[in-house]
């Protein structure tokens, strides 16, 4: 099988990467970087071509797509506000100083 070759790809899998790809290509992202960028989320979540057999059987983690776009934030809204709140009274009571 030839590199590239996607022919081992479910149906789904497909998909996926095709969704994936529209999305990047909507921020701006080449189409050649969002091909690649798709087929690499999904041989994460699923860990390649699941057609052959060898795959099947395994669920897929969802974890690269749930980090979609602010992987690096840290935490939820709540904490990332609480952070900004802390940090503004630090400064504040620095400059006081």
């Amino acid at each position: 099988m030839p590199r590239g070759d996607k022919s081992s790809y479910t149906d789904k899998q497909k998909r996926k990467a095709r969704h994936i790809e529209k999305g990047y290509e909507e921020r701006g992202v080449s189409h050649h970087e969002a091909q690649r960028r798709a087929w690499a989320t999904v041989n994460k979540e699923s860990g390649g071509g699941n057609k052959s057999g060898s795959g099947r059987g395994h669920e897929d983690t969802h974890e690269a797509s749930a980090k979609g776009g602010r992987a690096h934030k840290s935490g939820s809204r709540e904490q990332r506000s609480a952070a900004a709140r802390k940090g503004w009274e630090t400064r504040r009571r620095n400059q006081a100083r």
